[in-house]
């Protein structure tokens, strides 16, 4: 592997969900301070959009991880199930032990009284949707009625709802304009900024155990930035095929001709990006 030749203790560039790695961007805090004030105020639920690739399921996991004991989150990352196997999951989530054979009924009961339970106590439940774009229409009237847990004056369940640009068209639908209203926050992930994109490879080097982070030249990382538009999948999957390139051809550092043959071998360009992204998005969610 290339990281003995880097003097790197990890793989960088992973495709991988990792939190540590999570480049705070003022989108990525912008994210995070809606999902704080959310959860902690009650707010019901939030949307969270961002393009293909830009780290919403690691913004996610970071979030999660984040939690303190008084928040118990129920995350559902895969939008292709039916409403019978949304509730089950759910219900899993929150750990009812009702099993497989309870009628919706019964879970919707069940999680009545637990949500009402924690609430008395100060606790906070918390559902979050990842992929929701793809979640079909029936699954999202659910939710919705989920969102009338409620006292009051506060919510007893704050949703999270996350998924590609998609999910504005699916909220903006007709038959389901109720759960549009009920949507209390917005907010959305953007690509990374070309200036940004030199300090994001260098971040993710020094994260990697790197004692040298300027391995790739600036010309190389211009290029890298013009032809990833941003995305940070995209990014990573370039930079660690050029690592693995320059490996192999005893280059110390990563040049731009380096990168030029990756986008060759991996056929890359601007226009095509998002298209094959969204490709192996959707492969890797059916299955999951």
């Amino acid at each position: 592997m290339y990281t003995e030749f880097y003097g790197l203790q990890e793989i960088p560039f992973s495709l991988s969900p990792d939190p540590k790695y999570i480049f705070k961007t003022e989108s990525y805090l912008e994210v995070m301070a809606n999902l704080q004030y959310g959860i902690e105020h009650c707010k019901g639920i939030v949307a969270v959009i961002g393009e293909v690739g830009t780290g919403k399921t690691t913004t996610l996991r970071s979030a999660i991880k984040g939690f303190n004991r008084e928040i118990a989150a129920v995350y559902i990352f895969n939008p292709y199930i039916s409403v019978s196997e949304f509730f089950q999951q759910f219900a899993d989530g929150l750990v009812l032990g009702l099993g497989n054979r309870a009628s919706k009924p019964e879970l919707l009961a069940a999680v009545g009284k637990l949500l009402a339970t924690r609430h008395n106590r100060g606790l906070r439940t918390v559902l979050i949707v990842d992929e929701a774009h793809g979640l079909p229409p029936s699954v999202l009237e659910e939710i919705r009625l989920l969102a009338n847990f409620e006292t009051n004056s506060e919510k007893l369940l704050q949703i999270i709802l996350c998924g590609q640009p998609e999910l504005r068209d699916v909220l903006n639908s007709p038959g389901l304009r109720q759960l549009k209203q009920r949507i209390s926050l917005r907010c959305s992930l953007k690509p990374l900024a070309g200036a940004e994109v030199e300090k994001y490879i260098r971040f993710r080097l020094k994260i990697a155990g790197a004692k040298q982070v300027d391995l790739f030249e600036p010309e190389a990382i211009d290029l890298t930035a013009r032809v990833s538009l941003g995305i940070p999948r995209v990014i990573n999957n370039i930079c660690d095929n050029a690592l693995l390139y320059g490996c192999a051809t005893g280059s110390h550092t990563i040049t731009r001709s380096l990168i030029e043959e990756v986008l060759e071998n991996l056929d890359l360009t601007p226009s095509d990006l998002i298209s094959i992204v969204a490709s192996e998005m959707k492969t890797v969610a059916a299955v999951s």
